[in-house]
C-alpha cells in the first residue's frame, strides 16, 4: 500500500511564479529562490521550519500570528516571515534568543484563552497550537489559563462555548478557536462562498458563519476548506472524533465528478477514518467540494450486496448463490440466448463510474466472448455530441486544455452548465479568476442558459452577459454570435488561413451571414434580446483568450452535435483554440466518462475512436485478442431497448449504470427490460436497474480497487485501492471471471496489465504507464512519444488534429417538443451540489440533509397562475408520463420554463422526458419537454405502481437475505 501520510510539506505560502532568482542567506546557508518568495518558503527551501499558526502554503499571508517573527541584519525590529518577501543578499535569522522570547511571549496568550484538554481533544496528534507550544518551548503561562488562575487572574474568556454540531460532517467549537483567519481566508481565496467572518474583538473574537449563524443555516457550502485550513480542532471532521486521528495514508481519485480530484483516504487498519484533498492534485491543488470530501461513507452502507444473487424471474425471491456458481449460470444464460436467438441478441454496458481498465475490459468480453458490437456506455446520454461534434470539427473527442488554463482567461463563456453545482472544484477556480487579483482585473463572464445560475449574479460574481435562451434554441443562439462575428468583420483572419480548411470556412461564413440567421430575426424565437447577444458576441470575438465550458444543456439536445460543432466553429473563427486561457472545454459529468469513451466503449469504435470498420485497426486487436471482429458497428443503448421489444435483444451484461432511473422515458426503457430473458447487473446496491435483473454480481467502490480514472481534462489518475473488496472481487476480477466462464480466458493478474495492452494498442496511450504515473502524479493523454513526457496539457497548439480545423454549417431546427395547449411549459432538469446522478450514492450518506428529495422549480407567474404556492404538490404531464413533485417558487426560472433533478428513483424525472434524441449520436433531448403543471394532492399513478415493484423487490431481496441466514 503506497502510504503519502508523512510525505507533505507546508511551505507557508504559495510559490513566485517570478522567472527572475534571488539568493539570500537563512541561518547561515545560502538559498537561491524566485524573487517575490516569502522568507517563509525561503527558510523551507534551507531546511528550516519557522514556527506559524496563520500561515499555510494554500493561502495567501496574513501576518497575524506573529510566530514566524525574524531578523534581518540591517533593518530594525522584527518582520513576519510570511509577509516578507526575500531579496537578494539578505542575511536572516530564524532563531536567536530575543525571537525565542518573543515567540514564547505570543503563545503564552493563546494558551491562557484555549481549554487545556489536550489528551481527550480530537486534535492530539494532529494539532498545530499542540506543535508550536513546543516549539516555543512553552512550559507554563503567567496569566492563568482556562480552568486555573495565576494569582487570582484567568485568562479564560469562552472556553466553555457551546458547540456547533449542526453541520453532519464536522463540528465548530469555538472555544478552541485562535483567530488565526484561515478558515475564513479558505473560504475567501480557496472556495470563493465568502460564507465566514471574524464577529466580535478582542478576546471576544471567534469565527462566525453568516451573521452568527449556525453553519447549517449559513451560507457555507461543505467543502471543507475550512476544516483542512484549520489548525486546531475548532473545525473537526465528526469521523476523527469516532476514529481518532489516522496512522496512514493512500492517494487515490475522486469517484463523483469529471473534475477529477486527487485525495488522501487517511486510514486507520482498513476503515478510512477521513478524504482530504491532495495538494499535488493537479485536477484541484487541495480544494475539494462536499460529496469527494465527505460523502464516501456509501463505500460501506448497510446496503451494500455483497454475495452474488440469481433468480429465474424478476416477480421471484432471490437466491444467495457462490460466485462459482453465479459466474457459470451467468454465461450459461448469455450462450443459451445465443444459441436460440443469435449472436447479437446479447450485449453489455460499460461504466462511467468504473476505471479504464475495468471498461476496457467490458467492452473487450462484449467483442471478444460475446462476439458482437453491441456495447455502449453512459455517453450515450450526456456527452456523445461532444465526441461527435470536437471529432468532425478539430479531429478529437476531448476537451482541449487544463482546468488550470481558466487562470488565463480574459473573457469565460458557460453554456449549458451549472460549475458551482455539478463541478465545484473548478468553479471555485473559475471564480477565482472572475474576482480577479490587486493589479489584474477580473475576467469578463459570459452566462448562456435558461436559468439564473448562481455565476449570473452572487455576491462576488456577477455576469457581463446573461442570455437566457428558451430551451431547445442553443443552435440559434450560437449561430447567431457567428453572425456577429463574421458581418462584423471580427474574424481573427490569420489565423483562420493557417490553422483552418478554407473551402468549408467559406462555406460557413456565407451560411451564418444571411440576414436569417442575424440576433434580431431569432430573437423571437430565442427569447434573448438581440442587442445583449451582440454585445456578448463582441466580448468573446475580442478577448484577447476567451474560453468556453459547457456541460449538458448543450449535448443533451436534439441538435446536440450541431450545437458542439456551432461552438467548435465560433472558437475556430475567433482564433480562440490552442493556447492557453481559450479552448472548447466539455465539463464531463462522471468521474470517467471521457476515460470510458477513450476505452472503446461505442458500437462503432475500438480504443482510441478508432472505427471498428477499419481493417488495420480491426486487425491489431485481432491479433492482440486471438479472435475475429466483426466489422459492422453493433446496437447503441436505444437501439437495444427498441430491439428487445421486437424480440430480437434479449441479453444485457449492465456494468455500473443505473439505465432505468438515468434514461430517459422510464417507462419505455423498464418495458423494454422486462423483454429480456437475462439481465446480468453487476454493482455495489440493488439499484433501479438490478430491479429488473436475473443475476446480480456484487461491484466494488472506488475505495476496493487499483486502476484509473479520466477526468475531463484528459488527465489520467490513479485509484488506488485502501481496503479489500467487500464482496471479495474488485469490478475488473469479475469481468475476468466472467470471460472465462464463457469460454474466453484473460490472463490479467492486476490492473497495470491492462494498462499495458491498452498502452501497446492505442496510440494516444502508447506513453501512459503506472510508473510515469506514480512519478508524475498524472498524464494527459494524447502521451505518446510525440508529445512531452506528461502528455499534452494543451491540444491543437500548432494544428488541429484532423490537420486542418473544419466548420460545418449549424441550421437551426426547432425541436419537435413544442408548448401546445396541452403542454404549455417547457420541462429542463439537472443537477444540485449536494446529490449526484441518480443518488446510488450521495442519498446512502447525510447529504440527503441538504437536499431529501426532487422538487419542480418554477416561476412566480407561472405559479400564480396555477394557484401553486411554495411547498405545494404538482402533477407534471408529457407525452411519455406523468409523475408529482414539491412545489418551489424560483425567481431563478424565467417564465414558461420548469426544471428539476432527476436523484430521488420515486421522483421520477425521467418517467416525463421523451425519447426524443440528438440526430447523429442518440443523445436524449433531456433539456426540452413539453409538459403541464397543475395543482395535486396525491402521488400519480406510475408513483404508486414504483412504490408497489419496489416493496416487492425489497422482499425478494429481504427473503434472500434471511434464507441465506437461517442455520
Amino acid at each position: 500500500m503506497l502510504d503519502h501520510f508523512k510525505q507533505d510539506i507546508d511551505f507557508g505560502t504559495p510559490a513566485s511564479t517570478a522567472t527572475e532568482r534571488v539568493t539570500l542567506t537563512i541561518d547561515g546557508q545560502q538559498v537561491e529562490v524566485p524573487k517575490g518568495t516569502s522568507l517563509m518558503r525561503a527558510a523551507v527551501d534551507a531546511g528550516v521550519r519557522v514556527p506559524k499558526l496563520c500561515a499555510t502554503d494554500s493561502l495567501e499571508p496574513f501576518g497575524s500570528c506573529r510566530l514566524c517573527l525574524v531578523e534581518v541584519e540591517g533593518r530594525k525590529g522584527y518582520p513576519a516571515s510570511c509577509t516578507t518577501p526575500a531579496e537578494a543578499g539578505m542575511v536572516v535569522h530564524t532563531q536567536t534568543p530575543k525571537l525565542q522570547d518573543i515567540r514564547k511571549g505570543v503563545m503564552e496568550l493563546y494558551i491562557s484563552d484555549h481549554p487545556l484538554d489536550c489528551l481527550t481533544c480530537s486534535a492530539n496528534g494532529n494539532c498545530e497550537l499542540q506543535d508550536m507550544a513546543g516549539v516555543t518551548g512553552l512550559r507554563n503561562v503567567r496569566y492563568g489559563t482556562a480552568g486555573q488562575d495565576v494569582a487570582g487572574v484567568s485568562g479564560e474568556h469562552h472556553c466553555h462555548a457551546e458547540k456547533d454540531e449542526s453541520n453532519p460532517y464536522f463540528t465548530y467549537d469555538a472555544s478552541k478557536c485562535i483567530v488565526c483567519n484561515r478558515c475564513v481566508r479558505a473560504c475567501e481565496e480557496t472556495q470563493g462562498t465568502f460564507a465566514l467572518t471574524i464577529s466580535g474583538r478582542g478576546f471576544e473574537s471567534r469565527v462566525s458563519p453568516g451573521q452568527d449563524q449556525a453553519f447549517m443555516d449559513s451560507e457555507c457550502v461543505s467543502c471543507g476548506a475550512c476544516v483542512e485550513a484549520c489548525p486546531t480542532a475548532t473545525l473537526q471532521e465528526k469521523t476523527v472524533t469516532f476514529y481518532g486521528q489516522p496512522e496512514h495514508s493512500v492517494i487515490t481519485t475522486c469517484a463523483y465528478c469529471g473534475v477529477g480530484c486527487g485525495f488522501k483516504a487517511e486510514m486507520k487498519g482498513n476503515t478510512v477514518v477521513r478524504m482530504t484533498p491532495w495538494k499535488d492534485g493537479k485536477a484541484n491543488e487541495g480544494h475539494s467540494c462536499v460529496k469527494g470530501r465527505f460523502a464516501w461513507g456509501y463505500a460501506t452502507h448497510q446496503d451494500r450486496i455483497t454475495t452474488p444473487m440469481i433468480r429465474a424471474s424478476i416477480h421471484e425471491p432471490w437466491q444467495e448463490v457462490s460466485w462459482e456458481v453465479a459466474l457459470t449460470h451467468a454465461a450459461s444464460e448469455v450462450k443459451r440466448i445465443q444459441a436460440k436467438y443469435g449472436r447479437d441478441s446479447v450485449g453489455g454496458i460499460t461504466s462511467s463510474r468504473c476505471t479504464n481498465e475495468e471498461a476496457y475490459l467490458v467492452q473487450k468480453l462484449v467483442r471478444a466472448a460475446f462476439g458482437t458490437n453491441n456495447v455502449d456506455t453512459c455517453a450515450r446520454v450526456c456527452h456523445s455530441p461532444t465526441g461527435y461534434g470536437l471529432g468532425q470539427t478539430f479531429g478529437t473527442s476531448a476537451g482541449t486544455q487544463t482546468f488550470q488554463s481558466v487562470e488565463h482567461a480574459d473573457v469565460i463563456v458557460v453554456i449549458g452548465a451549472n460549475p458551482s453545482d455539478a463541478h465545484p472544484v473548478f468553479a471555485s477556480r473559475m471564480k477565482k479568476r472572475l474576482r480577479g487579483q490587486p493589479g489584474r482585473p477580473g475576467a469578463k463572464l459570459i452566462v448562456i442558459d435558461p436559468r439564473k445560475i448562481d455565476l449570473v449574479a452572487s455576491p462576488h460574481v456577477k455576469a457581463q452577459h446573461h442570455l437566457p435562451l428558451k430551451p431547445g434554441t442553443n443552435v440559434a443562439v450560437i449561430t447567431a454570435m457567428a453572425h456577429v462575428v463574421v458581418t462584423e468583420g471580427l474574424v481573427a483572419q490569420d489565423y483562420v488561413a493557417e490553422r483552418c480548411d478554407d473551402k468549408s470556412f467559406q462555406q460557413w461564413c456565407e451560411f451564418v451571414a444571411r440576414p436569417e440567421n442575424s440576433p434580431e430575426a431569432f430573437e423571437a424565437e430565442t427569447g434573448v434580446p438581440a442587442a445583449e447577444l451582440r454585445a456578448a458576441a463582441r466580448l468573446y470575438a475580442q478577448g484577447p483568450n476567451s474560453a468556453i465550458y459547457y456541460g449538458l444543456g448543450v449535448t443533451e439536445h436534439s441538435q446536440g452535435s450541431t450545437m458542439v460543432m456551432g461552438i467548435a466553429n465560433l472558437a475556430m473563427a475567433c482564433g480562440m483554440v490552442g493556447r492557453e486561457g481559450v479552448g472548447v472545454n466539455p465539463l464531463r459529468g462522471q468521474n470517467n466518462v471521457q476515460g470510458s469513451c477513450d476505452m472503446g466503449s461505442f458500437p462503432h469504435e475500438l480504443p482510441g475512436y478508432r472505427h471498428i470498420s477499419d481493417t488495420t485497426t480491426r486487425s491489431l486487436f485481432e491479433s492482440a485478442w486471438g479472435v475475429t471482429l466483426n466489422p459492422e458497428p453493433g446496437l447503441r443503448i436505444p437501439n437495444m431497448f427498441e430491439a428487445a421489444l421486437d424480440g430480437e435483444f434479449k441479453a444485457l451484461y449492465c456494468q455500473g449504470e443505473d439505465i432505468v432511473q438515468s434514461d430517459p422515458n422510464t417507462q419505455h426503457v423498464a418495458e423494454a427490460l422486462s423483454k429480456m430473458e437475462c439481465i446480468i447487473v453487476q454493482d455495489i446496491f440493488l439499484n433501479e436497474t438490478a430491479k429488473y435483473a436475473h443475476v446480480f454480481l456484487p461491484g466494488s467502490s472506488f475505495l476496493e480497487k487499483d486502476g484509473t480514472f479520466t477526468n475531463a481534462e484528459r488527465r489520467i489518475s490513479r485509484v488506488r485501492q485502501v481496503m479489500p473488496p467487500l464482496a471479495r472481487y474488485a469490478d475488473w476480477e469479475t469481468t475476468v471471471k466472467l470471460s472465462e466462464a464463457l469460454g474466453y480466458p484473460m490472463h490479467y493478474t492486476h490492473p497495470e496489465q491492462v494498462m499495458q495492452e491498452i498502452a501497446a494498442l492505442t496510440p494516444s496511450f502508447a506513453g501512459v504507464s503506472y510508473a510515469k504515473i506514480e512519478r508524475l502524479g498524472s498524464v494527459q493523454w494524447p502521451c505518446n512519444d510525440d508529445t512531452e513526457e506528461a502528455g499534452t496539457p494543451t491540444m491543437h497548439i500548432d494544428r488541429f488534429v484532423r490537420g486542418k480545423g473544419k466548420f460545418y454549417p449549424t441550421q437551426y431546427l426547432a425541436s419537435s417538443e413544442k408548448v401546445t395547449r396541452r403542454f404549455p411549459l417547457l420541462l429542463t432538469t439537472g443537477r444540485i451540489l449536494s446529490q449526484y446522478n441518480v443518488g446510488a450514492q450521495t442519498r446512502r450518506t447525510p447529504n440527503n440533509a441538504w437536499h431529501s428529495e426532487d422538487v419542480l422549480e418554477l416561476h412566480p407567474h407561472d405559479a400564480q397562475e396555477r394557484g401553486v404556492k411554495d411547498g405545494d404538490w404538482v402533477g407534471i404531464e408529457s407525452r411519455a408520463g406523468r409523475t408529482v413533485l414539491r412545489a418551489l417558487i424560483s425567481e431563478r426560472m424565467q417564465a414558461g420554463v420548469v426544471y428539476t433533478t432527476f436523484h430521488f428513483p420515486e421522483s421520477g424525472a425521467n418517467v416525463i422526458t421523451t425519447d426524443a434524441s440528438d440526430w447523429a449520436t442518440n443523445c436524449p433531448e433531456y433539456k426540452v419537454t413539453a409538459v403541464q403543471v397543475v395543482a395535486v394532492a396525491q402521488p400519480s399513478e406510475w408513483q404508486e405502481r414504483y412504490v408497489a415493484f419496489n416493496r416487492e423487490q425489497l422482499g425478494h431481496l429481504a427473503r434472500a437475505k434471511s434464507t441465506a441466514e437461517a442455520p
